[in-house]
């Protein structure tokens, strides 16, 4: 039953990765067109780099006044952090399982 809900937060995780491909470009697409400065603040490689996203996982990009920008950071914000919810459950509940194998049966 543990390795059952490894794998469906496994699911969650991937679920999350889906939304995070849609939503972030394009968000950043939109810092690209309107607001250039904190694009510039973000980097070229904004998409994977661990600043811009640490800096969309801690909600700054509420800083820019933009509802249409929020409107895009939000769900990539929530999408981002399923990811990271989902791969350290799944990770844990793996873990567990080795750990104690009688009980992730």
């Amino acid at each position: 039953m543990v390795l059952f809900f490894a794998l469906v937060f496994l699911a969650v995780a991937i679920a999350g990765t889906t939304a995070f491909v849609i939503f972030w470009p394009l968000a950043l697409v939109h810092l690209r067109d309107r607001h250039p400065d904190v694009r510039a603040h973000l980097g070229d490689a904004a998409f994977a780099d661990p600043r811009a996203l640490w800096w969309l996982l801690s909600m700054k990009y509420r800083e820019v006044r933009d509802a249409g920008f929020t409107g895009l950071a939000t769900p990539a914000m929530i999408s981002l952090s399923c990811i990271v919810l989902g791969l350290t459950m799944a990770g844990l509940l793996w873990l567990w399982s080795v750990a104690f194998p009688e009980i992730g049966a």
